[in-house]
Order: structure tokens, then C-alpha cells, then sequence
């Protein structure tokens, strides 16, 4: 990418830095206005601060989430795959996320037949259930973790659920999504390739297991759905179902437990806004309110704040010429507090209408598992207001920890209690 760094500033995002991780947003903020559009040489591709340009990448189809399906590794001077991960990069091939026309539009497709409003809906009731038995006992006896304690059970056990995944699987789902997303970060280390692979060939094992029982006895489950979803005589592969459901597992998982604590982390910070839900929690319309008091949280802090597009075709960004096989990093959590599109962007106001932010994308690839990630935050951050009222920080100068992952950017730690 040599032209690039001629044509464009050239700056460092310490994506590796915990201190950025913890708290990006003034760096954010300071780029966009000064440095919107840059080269970052470490991760050797275009970064893009602003909504209006992210927006516009994410509806042009001249950038994609592949490239491969066009160009060979030689054309595009890629590398060779890089062996220690040949299953996870396999798996990538297979699903929605990194496919492009027509085989993206063919997924799509057959797994929106399975996967459809409908039966997310229809979990609304059992999310409900679970969410109850969750908070039984939960910040009785002190402190606890918000992470372990109650954000990470419901959407494995959602997901698990949905898929028909047995009780007795379910226990393994989080640590094989946790060890697989730690490949979209920017540098993994070897371990997290080794571990990255062997989640992705046991989980595989089991979803193949399943899949042939459920050929054999079909039930009212996604794994059945997408195993008997057809159009025009055309079904998903093996291999594509069982990728599809690790992507589910993977990107609602991630989307959901990050999403729930970061959002209850900032109405904490100012307990105006933990109070102002509270009252609502039982008000008649009260789903509603939490919905739209969702969609502020999540661009307030945005779990998922970097994604990349690759350049499928010769183009001019902003004084700089790409070619196929250019990165292109969209800043969705910079995007998501852009005063050019919205109003007082570092405040958190919880009624905020309209609120077009960017965090489960545009376009094509705008994201399949949207409807189930808003509906678990909702009832989960509404359930919780119900129980426990009186929610507190243990320690309001230092509530939390991160993982330390900036593309999928994450409590792992929340230390709360009751009153």
C-alpha cells in the first residue's frame, strides 16, 4: 500500500493499548476532527473516523467482506493462509459474514427461511423464564460479577436453546466462542490460534452429530429449520449449516454479553439514567421503553467498534488509490459519536429518535442477528431493573476490567451490588 501512505496522514491506532481499550473515545473524538481518514502502517490498511464515510463504505459494493471470490491470493499479493489456522479460516468461508454476491445472497436466503422474526419473537417467553430463575438468588450474599454472575448465562443459553444444543453441551459453548472471536482481533498470538482451532473442530464435531439426529428425528429447532430450508431445490451443505451456527453462536454471544454490561456500566456512571429505567420497569409500554433505551446504549458504547472491508475493485478514497485486496478499518464506535450526525453524540440520552448508529452495520451485510440481540438486551436490562432496583458499582473509580480485545471490545469483569 505504498501510494497510501503518500496520500494520506499516517497514524498508529494502539488498538493493543489498554488504556485505549478501556476508554477510546477521546482519541476517537480528536481524529475525527483532525484526522478523519488515515493510513495505520502496524495494521497495514485505511482507518475511516467518520458516520457519513463509514455509511458509504458499508452501501458501496465495490468494497466487500471478501475478495477471494474474484481474485487469487497471487493477484491480490496476499499471502499464503497461514496453516495453524486452516479450520478457522474454513469456517470463515462458509458463512454470512465473510461471503459476498451470490453465494452470500444464496446464505442469506436459506438461513433467513430458518432463522426468521418469527422464532426470535417466539423466544421472548422462555428468555423471560430463564432471566427469572437468573436473578433468583442473584446479589443475596454481596457483591458479585454482572459478567459471570448474569450476562453471560442468558444468551448461551438462548442460543443453545434456539439451536437445540442438549443441557449437557451447553457448558462448553462460551469458552469455544470466546477462543474462536480472538482470531478477529488485529495480532493473535499463536495460543490464541491453537485455541481458536481446536474450538472450531469441537464445536464442528458436535453440530455434525446433531445435524445427522436431527435428519434422522427432526424437532422444533433452528438446527432442524435450517437443515430442512429450501428454495428452488437448493439446500444448505453440511459444512454451511454447521458454520452458520457457529457464526450465531459467536456473533450473537459476543454482541449480547458485551453489549448488556457496557450498558449498564454507563447508566451507572450517572444513576439518573439506572433510575429513570427503573421507574419504567413495570410501566405498561415498558418493553418499548427499554428497547429504544437499548438502541442508545449501543451507541453510546459500541461492543463491536471495528470492522474491516477489503477493496474489491480499482477506487479513489479520499486522495488515496486502492486497489483489490485493500483494508479498509470502519470505526463503528467513532462513527457512533460523530456530531455530524448526531446531536450532543457524548451524551447518553436514552429516548434519543431518530438514532441511526452503526453498530450492527448497513447494507448487505447488516447484521442477520440483529432482532435477537435487541430483544435479549431488552428483557434482560428491564428484568434486571425489576430485581434489583438498588443496583450499585462496588467501586465507581475502577467498576470494571476488558478483556483487552478492541474489535470485540468487552467487560470481563463488572463488579456490582444490591443496594
Amino acid at each position: 500500500m505504498s501510494a497510501l501512505t503518500s496520500a494520506l496522514p499516517t497514524f498508529a491506532l494502539p488498538v493493543a493499548d489498554p488504556a485505549f481499550v478501556r476508554d477510546p473515545y477521546p482519541l476517537l473524538a480528536r481524529l475525527r476532527e483532525e484526522t478523519p481518514v488515515f493510513f495505520d502502517p502496524g495494521m497495514n490498511r485505511v482507518v475511516l473516523t467518520r458516520h457519513a464515510d463509514i455509511s458509504a463504505v458499508l452501501r458501496d459494493r465495490r468494497f466487500g467482506r471478501s475478495a477471494l471470490h474474484r481474485f487469487s491470493r497471487d493477484e491480490l499479493g496476499w499471502p499464503l493462509p497461514d496453516p495453524r489456522q486452516a479450520n478457522f479460516d474454513a469456517f470463515n468461508s462458509n458463512h454470512l459474514l465473510d461471503s459476498e454476491p451470490p453465494k452470500h445472497t444464496r446464505l442469506r436466503s436459506l438461513v433467513g427461511l430458518a432463522f426468521t422474526p418469527r422464532r426470535v419473537e417466539a423466544l421472548s417467553e422462555r428468555i423471560e423464564v430463564i432471566l427469572e430463575a437468573q436473578l433468583r438468588d442473584l446479589g443475596r450474599e454481596g457483591p458479585f460479577d454482572l459478567v459471570e454472575g448474569y450476562a453471560e448465562p442468558l444468551p448461551v443459553t438462548v442460543i443453545a436453546e434456539l439451536l437445540g444444543v442438549p443441557h449437557e453441551h451447553r457448558a462448553r459453548l462460551r469458552p469455544w466462542s470466546a477462543s474462536i472471536v480472538k482470531l478477529y482481533e488485529p495480532a493473535p498470538t499463536v495460543a490464541d490460534q491453537d485455541e481458536a482451532e481446536q474450538a472450531v473442530l469441537d464445536f464442528s464435531a458436535l453440530l455434525r452429530e446433531l445435524v445427522a439426529q436431527r435428519r434422522a428425528r427432526p424437532q422444533d429447532d433452528l438446527i432442524t429449520a435450517l437443515v430442512q430450508a429450501e428454495e428452488d431445490g437448493d439446500r444448505l451443505t453440511e459444512q454451511e449449516l454447521i458454520d452458520t451456527c457457529i457464526l450465531l453462536l459467536n456473533a450473537g454471544h459476543e454482541a449480547s454479553v458485551n453489549g448488556l454490561t457496557a450498558g449498564v456500566l454507563a447508566l451507572q456512571r450517572d444513576r439518573r439514567h439506572w433510575e429513570a429505567l427503573v421507574a419504567q420497569a413495570y410501566a405498561p409500554d415498558s418493553l418499548s421503553v427499554f428497547r429504544r433505551a437499548v438502541e442508545e446504549l449501543l451507541r453510546f458504547d459500541t461492543p463491536l467498534p471495528m470492522f474491516e472491508r477489503i477493496v474489491l475493485e480499482p477506487l479513489t478514497l479520499h486522495g488515496a488509490e486502492l486497489k483489490p485486496g485493500d483494508r479498509v478499518s470502519l470505526l463503528y464506535a467513532s462513527g457512533n459519536r460523530d456530531l455530524g450526525r448526531f446531536d450532543a453524540p457524548d451524551e447518553l440520552r436514552l429516548d434519543r429518535d431518530p438514532n441511526p448508529h452503526l453498530t450492527f452495520g448497513l447494507g448487505i451485510h447488516y447484521c442477520l442477528g440483529a432482532p435477537l440481540a435487541r430483544l435479549e438486551l431488552a428483557l434482560s436490562l428491564r428484568a434486571l431493573c425489576r430485581a434489583l432496583p438498588d443496583l450499585r458499582l462496588v467501586d465507581p473509580r475502577e467498576p470494571g476490567q476488558y478483556t483487552g480485545g478492541f474489535v470485540i471490545r468487552g467487560l470481563a469483569r463488572l463488579d456490582v451490588q444490591a443496594g
